[in-house]
C-alpha cells in the first residue's frame, strides 16, 4: 500500500449529502475482484449521460478537477452497502483523501485499508473548504498527515483528529497484510519451532 504523508492537490467539491456506495460505484461493476480499472466507473451515473458521453456539469469532468486527489464532500459520505469497491474506485481514479463532516463506519474503515485518508471536519470548516474548492485550479489544499493539518491556499489551517494506530498504518503504507508481515520474524521463528514437534 502506498504510504500517505503529505498531499497537495486542487480539491474537487462534491456538494451532495448522503453519497452512498452505489453512487460511488454502481452494482454492475462489482463483478471484479481486482482493485484496478474501476476509476472509469467512479460516480458513473453522475459522470456519464445515457449515451455514454461525459456529463460536463459533473465536477470531476470539469478541467480544473480532472486530476484532483482530494474530494470535499457533503455529510454522511459512503453510506449504504458495505462494498470495498467504493474506495478501490476512488483510489483508481486518483483520490487519496476525502474530507466530510461524517462517514459511514464501514466505508471509513475500508478507506484506511486501501491507502485513502478520510478526514472528519466541522460544518464550518467544510464550508471553508468548499469555498476554496470552488476556486478551481486557482486554489490548492495541502493535507499533512504527520501534523494532522489541512492548509488552504490563503494560508489558513484546519486541524483534524485521527486514531494513532490508523495514522501509523497510513504513514507506513501498512494494510492488513503489511501489518502481518511486520511480525514475519516472529512467525518464522514459531514455524521453525513447530518443526521439532511430531504432532504439529
Amino acid at each position: 500500500m502506498q504510504p500517505f504523508t503529505t498531499l497537495t492537490s486542487t480539491p474537487a467539491p462534491l456538494k451532495v449529502i448522503n453519497v452512498d456506495t452505489d453512487m460511488i460505484i454502481p452494482k454492475q461493476y462489482l463483478k471484479t475482484i481486482k482493485r484496478t480499472g474501476l476509476g472509469t466507473a467512479l460516480f458513473s451515473e453522475m459522470r456519464y449521460k445515457e449515451d455514454g458521453s461525459e456529463n460536463p456539469d459533473f465536477v470531476l469532468n470539469q478541467p480544473a478537477y480532472r486530476k484532483s486527489e482530494i474530494l470535499v464532500a457533503g455529510d454522511n459520505f459512503g453510506c449504504g452497502s458495505s462494498r470495498e469497491h467504493a474506495p478501490w474506485a476512488l483510489l483508481d481514479f486518483g483520490i487519496r483523501c476525502v474530507i466530510s463532516t461524517s462517514f459511514a463506519d464501514i466505508f471509513y474503515n475500508n478507506c484506511f485499508k486501501n491507502g485513502i485518508l478520510p478526514i472528519v471536519v466541522s460544518q464550518e470548516d467544510l464550508d471553508k473548504l468548499f469555498d476554496d474548492a470552488d476556486r478551481g485550479a486557482n486554489a490548492t489544499l495541502t493535507v499533512d498527515l504527520v501534523n494532522q493539518s489541512i492548509k488552504g491556499p490563503d494560508g489558513g489551517e484546519i486541524r483534524f483528529e485521527i486514531d494513532p494506530f490508523r495514522k501509523h498504518c497510513l504513514l507506513n503504507g501498512l494494510d492488513d497484510i503489511g501489518l502481518t508481515m511486520e511480525k514475519s520474524t516472529k512467525i518464522d521463528a514459531y514455524e521453525e519451532k513447530l518443526k521439532g514437534r511430531a504432532w504439529a
